[in-house]
Order: structure tokens, then C-alpha cells, then sequence
């Protein structure tokens, strides 16, 4: 498994992407992370954070994966401790796990994926991580639903299933993580949608899509089954309301809120994507960090 930040390799994994074995939350790869309007982004071992349209500050050294919730920005070091701190400026850092290759972050909480591939879940209400699942390899926190992926392709899914989450046509929640497709290597979840990359580099989406997440599939209301929205891709991220794929050739497609209804193609040379509630951060090949606010930018970001 990767755990360096390297610009050129996307989420970890390089060409299609068919071995990926990353857990992250709204980003493509672990060098970027964003939840609603909090944002982090990993540059040569160093953590970056910020809110809104602010500037990257540094916050931590060390970093091979970033991540962040509505409250606080993640971190998982070198040495394979997952922490975790708050907004206000000096917060300092609470060791949630050691011995872990990968992890998620979000609204129920958090997710890890120890080193011999078993998932853990913590935060909300659980007074100590919960053992999940085994021969884990990927996993993503919703909003409303959380997925993880078997080293057999096979992707699982527990939550909310009013708006379709759950892609098997069901609308009725499960107490238990249940499967609901069979050939996925990546997923991505947020507002009541999820997406996810399969082995062939189709990406597919159901759930809620007033805004246009999923493309036309369901648009203006739901789909509660999964469906086709994209194809050729190597990495995939959704926010709020939009979604977004990184293809064979680097280029960076989104749609959705902000952007068309149909993929629009954004950039050339693109590492690694990540999407909160309307903002989208992309890491170039060169090393430049960009910021979308809603369809608006790109503008630079400077990391001091």
C-alpha cells in the first residue's frame, strides 16, 4: 500500500486504479480532504488545513493521509497512529488509533482500516473503535450512509435509504451492512448520493440528485438503483451537490451544482481532487494547489 504523498500517482495506485487499496472519505487520494467547508491537503509530509476560502496553514509533519468532519482536521502519521484535532489555532492532537494503513472521516464518524485489513469504526457515540469487517481495502463515511469495499470487489453499505443510498432499489434502512455491488474498487458518499468506481472505470451513482450529482440519472428528484454517469476513470470524489473523476489521462471532469449536468471537462495534469459543499481542490503534476469555490476559479492556493 502507498503511503507517501507522490504527485503523479492518484489515490496511491497508478494506471487504472484497479488495486486500490485506500479508505478516504470526499477526496480521490490521500494528499487531499474536504468536508462541507472544512479543507486539508498533504505536500511533502506536511499536513495543510483551512475553512472556507481561506489559505492553507500548516498543522502537522510526518502526514501520509489527511481527512477532516465538520469539527476537526485527521491526520495518519508515519508511524500509523490516526489523530485527530480541533479548529481552534494550537488544538492539540488525540491519538483515535494506532497500527492503521488507511481511514475515513465524516459525519457519523470515522472509519480505519488496520494494517492485517480489518475495518474499525469510532467517534459519535461509541466509547472505543467497533470492529466492522475484514479483508477491507476502501471505505467512505455519507452523510446518511457508509460504505466499505472487500478485498473481492464486493461493496457493503449500512445507513439511511430513503433517497436510494443503498442502490439495490431498496428505500427501507438495514441494522446491518449489506452488499449492494460486486466489482467496486473506490466509493464516495455525501448528502443522501454515493458513487462508486468499478474495475472496468465506470463510474456509478445512486441516491439523492436534485442538484445533479449523479448526472441525469434520476435528476430532479432520485435513483435508487445504481447507474452508469462516467467512463475512463481512475479516481472519483463527490461533494454536496457535485461530483467529480479524474480520467486515464489526468484530466478532471465534474458535474453537477456549479457545473453542467453532464461531465464538463475542468483541467489537464490533475494528481488527486477532493469536494466539500460547493468548493472542489485539485493537486497538479506540477504541484499547484487550486480551489473552485462553487463553479467560480480556479484561484491558487499558497502553502507556506
Amino acid at each position: 500500500m502507498q503511503r507517501r504523498t507522490v504527485l503523479g500517482v492518484i489515490g496511491g495506485a497508478p494506471a487504472m486504479m484497479m488495486t486500490c487499496t485506500q479508505a478516504l472519505a470526499d477526496s480521490s487520494g490521500p494528499q487531499l480532504a474536504s468536508y462541507y467547508d472544512h479543507h486539508m491537503a498533504l505536500i511533502d509530509g506536511v499536513a495543510y488545513g483551512w475553512t472556507g476560502r481561506g489559505q492553507p496553514l500548516r498543522m502537522r509533519t510526518s502526514v501520509q493521509q489527511v481527512g477532516v468532519s465538520e469539527d476537526g482536521f485527521f491526520a495518519l502519521l508515519n508511524d500509523g497512529r490516526l489523530t485527530r484535532w480541533g479548529e481552534a489555532p494550537g488544538s492539540s492532537s488525540q491519538v483515535l488509533m494506532p497500527r492503521v494503513s488507511t481511514f475515513a472521516s465524516g459525519q457519523s464518524g470515522w472509519f480505519a482500516v488496520d494494517q492485517a485489513g480489518v475495518l474499525w469504526r469510532g467517534g459519535g457515540k461509541l466509547q472505543a473503535p467497533q470492529r466492522v469487517a475484514d479483508d477491507v481495502v476502501s471505505a467512505c463515511i455519507g452523510d446518511s450512509a457508509d460504505y466499505y469495499i472487500r478485498r473481492d470487489g464486493t461493496l457493503w453499505v449500512q445507513g439511511l435509504a430513503h433517497r436510494g443510498q443503498y442502490g439495490d432499489g431498496r428505500l427501507t434502512a438495514t441494522t446491518d451492512f449489506v452488499v449492494t455491488a460486486t466489482d467496486a474498487v473506490a466509493v464516495k458518499a455525501h448528502t443522501g448520493h454515493a458513487l462508486y468506481l468499478s474495475q472496468s472505470g465506470v463510474v456509478l451513482g445512486t441516491g439523492g440528485n436534485r442538484y445533479g450529482p449523479l448526472g441525469t440519472h434520476g435528476l430532479g428528484d432520485k435513483a435508487d438503483r445504481w447507474g452508469r454517469l462516467f467512463d475512463a476513470a481512475r479516481a472519483i470524489a463527490t461533494g454536496s451537490r457535485h461530483s467529480l473523476a479524474i480520467r486515464t489521462d489526468h484530466t478532471l471532469w465534474a458535474w453537477g451544482d456549479g457545473f453542467a449536468v453532464t461531465p464538463h471537462k475542468l483541467l489537464d495534469g490533475v494528481v488527486a481532487v477532493a469536494a466539500g459543499n460547493t468548493a472542489t481542490v485539485a493537486l497538479l503534476t506540477n504541484g499547484s494547489l487550486l480551489q473552485w469555490d462553487g463553479g467560480s476559479g480556479p484561484r491558487r492556493l499558497q502553502v507556506a
